[in-house]
């Protein structure tokens, strides 16, 4: 008997989503992605983007699935079809109320970030300039996460606010879009201080394939990839990462405006990269979109990894992390 084909689990996407793209997904045997539905948008702004999902479900229903626990995942996997985990890359959603955040969990959010770039009601971004932690309705929002098993991100948060954040929760917590600083110093990777909380606490690290998240950027090779994979193995634990790719493929340009000027700013906001340009870089020729993710494998073995943690880090990990992270505080 054939052994089992790889569990492929992405931790972040935020593609324009088609057929085409979930056509893509199950070429490249992907079982689960964690997709974007918010970045500013507020709570009814939010609902469209469910309602926009709903009816994507509905037209593409030999393709995607809701996923909401593993077990829809286990299920999407057996029927051949990928289930689409939603997430928020910022509290925007909750607005100044509490009480949405059990409100989103039921209607099917999992994750979401405490901030994005900015001082949020929450938490600080990597942008500001200071980093005065968690705020009071911070840690009112990390208990209340806590007890109804919607998890908490911070990949565009600031390091002070991450710590303090793995240290308030009282579950694992999520970095689902990163790479070590140390590694490449984009403003966004995470010291090796965070990345050493975060496996000690029992968190999951996303490991980036965007380019300004990459050294060498664009020209980075699958090999630097994999072999800083294995050091950051070293690092936290190989149970604590798997693949984050912020990946947003087919957007337009105009779509980074949206991520980094949003609804704060009247000007523009470039963020990382050059100080003129605000556009998507082109991705590593390696990984241009989902049918390349189970490749990824093997460059994992060439780094030296058995086959036991490639299956982890390719989405085991992931699946286990969503099993003790999704459902209510026991």
């Amino acid at each position: 008997m054939s052994e089992r084909p790889l569990l492929v689990i992405d931790g972040l996407q935020y593609a324009k989503w088609s057929e085409k793209i979930f056509r893509e997904m199950r070429e490249g045997g992907v079982t689960a992605v964690h997709v974007t539905i918010s970045y500013w948008e507020d709570y009814d702004e939010t609902l469209a983007r469910i309602a926009e999902w709903d009816r994507r479900f509905e037209s593409f229903s030999d393709l995607i699935v809701p996923g909401r626990s593993a077990a829809d995942v286990r299920r999407a996997r057996e029927q051949g079809r990928t289930a689409i985990i939603f997430g928020a890359q910022n509290c925007s959603p909750i607005e100044d109320d509490i009480g949405l955040i059990e409100v989103l969990h039921d209607l099917g959010l999992r994750f979401m970030q405490l901030s994005y770039n900015n001082q949020s009601l929450l938490a600080t971004g990597c942008y500001e300039r200071e980093d005065p932690g968690i705020t009071r309705m911070g840690r009112e929002a990390i208990r209340e996460m806590n007890r109804v098993g919607l998890v908490i991100d911070m990949s565009h948060s600031a390091e002070r606010s991450t710590l303090e954040a793995i240290e308030l929760s009282q579950r694992p917590i999520a970095i689902t879009h990163a790479n070590p600083h140390a590694w490449h110093a984009a403003r966004r990777n995470k010291s090796d201080d965070v990345l050493r909380a975060l496996g000690e606490s029992g968190g999951m690290l996303g490991l980036s394939l965007y380019p300004h998240h990459l050294k060498d950027g664009t020209d980075c090779t699958l090999r630097a990839f994999c072999e800083m994979a294995a050091r950051t193995a070293e690092l936290m634990g190989v149970e604590s990462i798997g693949i984050g790719s912020d990946l947003c493929q087919d957007q337009p340009d105009s779509v980074v405006e949206w991520m980094r000027n949003g609804t704060w700013t009247k000007a523009r906001d470039y963020g990382e990269g050059s100080a003129k340009q605000a556009g998507f870089p082109p991705q590593p020729a390696w990984f241009q979109g989902n049918r390349d993710l189970g490749a990824l494998a093997q460059g994992f073995r060439d780094a030296g990894f058995g086959e036991a943690d490639v299956r982890k880090i390719m989405g085991e990990n992931w699946l286990d992390f969503f099993e003790r992270s999704f459902g209510p505080a026991p």
